[in-house]
C-alpha cells in the first residue's frame, strides 16, 4: 500500500513539474514580448534578453495607435472576422446536422469528400481560389472579386466549412436519439429537432468552435496577403504587422506593441465565453431511461 501511494505521489509531482515546465516554456516568449514593448531599441533587440521591464515607456503603443492606417486595419479585421465567423458557423451547423441526422443518397461519400479537402494544405488551393474569384466578373469589377471583402470572406468560409462540419457532426452524433424521437412523437420535423433540441444542446460545442474560428480568421495572413494585400483600404491587422517589419531594419517595440494590441480581442473573447467550452454533462438528465 505504501509503495502504491508513494508511486502515486511521485506521479503527481512529476506531472506538476511537467506542467510548470510547459508553462514556463510557453510564457517566456510572451513575457519577452510584453517587456520589450516598453523599451526603445533603435532597431536592435537587447542582449541578454529582458524578461522584466526596467521602464514603462508607452511610446510604442502611442505610435501604433496614432498611425492613420491602424483604425482601418482594426475595422477591416473586425468586419472580416465577424462576418466570416457568423456565416461559417451558420453553414457548418446546418451542414453538420444534415450529415449527422438526415439520411440521403451519397451522404457518406460526400462526407468523405469533405474529409479529403481537410488533408490538402491550404496554400495549394490559393491559385485556384485566386483564378475563380478573378473569373467572377460583375459590373464595375474588372478583376472580379479580387481585392474585395466579399471575395476574401467567400474564400474564408469555403476553406473552413469542412473542418467545422466535421467537428460538429461528431458532436451531433453523440447526442441521444431519444431526444429527437420525443420531438417526432409530438409531430415535429427536422426543423423542430434542430432548433428545439440540437441547437440548445450544441451551444458549448458551437461556442468552442466560434472561439477557435475567430482566432484563426483574426490572425490569418497568407490568404489576405494574396487576395487583398495590395489595397490600402482592405488592410488587416496581420498585414499591418508585416508592414512594420522594415526591409533593412525593424523597430521591434512597434511590432511587439501592435501584436499585443491585436491579441486583446482574442483574449477577451476567450474570457467571456470560456464557460461555453465546457461540454461534459450537458445531456445528463435530459432523458430518463
Amino acid at each position: 500500500m505504501k509503495s502504491k501511494k508513494t508511486s502515486e505521489r511521485l506521479g503527481q509531482v512529476l506531472l506538476w513539474v511537467l506542467l510548470i515546465g510547459a508553462l514556463l516554456i510557453f510564457s517566456i516568449p510572451f513575457l519577452f514580448m510584453i517587456t520589450n514593448s516598453f523599451e526603445e531599441f533603435s532597431y536592435v533587440l537587447p542582449y541578454p534578453p529582458k524578461l522584466i521591464p526596467t521602464r514603462l515607456d508607452f511610446s510604442a503603443y502611442k505610435h501604433i495607435l496614432q498611425m492613420d492606417i491602424f483604425p482601418v486595419a482594426v475595422r477591416n479585421s473586425v468586419i472580416n472576422t465577424c462576418l466570416t465567423v457568423a456565416v461559417s458557423v451558420l453553414v457548418s451547423t446546418l451542414s453538420a446536422y444534415g450529415f449527422a441526422r438526415i439520411r440521403f443518397p451519397g451522404r457518406e461519400q460526400i462526407f468523405w469528400l469533405y474529409l479529403f479537402t481537410l488533408m490538402m494544405p491550404g496554400f495549394l488551393n490559393i491559385i485556384p481560389q485566386f483564378l475563380i474569384l478573378k473569373g467572377i466578373r460583375l459590373p464595375g469589377m474588372p478583376n472580379g472579386l479580387i481585392g474585395t471583402r466579399a471575395g476574401l470572406i467567400l474564400v474564408y468560409v469555403a476553406t473552413n466549412v469542412c473542418g467545422h462540419t466535421f467537428f460538429l457532426r461528431n458532436f451531433f452524433r453523440s447526442l441521444p436519439d431519444s431526444l429527437s424521437e420525443s420531438v417526432i412523437v409530438d409531430g415535429g420535423g427536422h426543423g423542430a429537432i434542430f432548433f428545439r433540441v440540437m441547437l440548445p444542446l450544441s451551444t458549448p460545442a458551437i461556442g468552442t468552435m466560434t472561439i477557435f474560428a475567430f482566432q484563426g480568421f483574426w490572425e490569418e495572413y497568407f490568404t489576405a496577403k494574396v487576395l487583398v494585400g495590395a489595397d490600402e483600404k482592405m488592410i488587416t491587422l496581420p498585414l499591418l504587422l508585416q508592414r512594420l517589419n522594415g526591409q533593412y531594419a525593424t523597430r521591434w517595440e512597434w511590432v511587439f506593441a501592435a501584436s499585443l494590441l491585436a491579441l486583446i480581442p482574442v483574449v477577451l473573447l476567450f474570457v467571456l465565453f470560456q464557460r461555453k467550452m465546457v461540454v461534459g454533462g450537458l445531456t445528463q438528465g435530459a432523458v430518463k431511461e
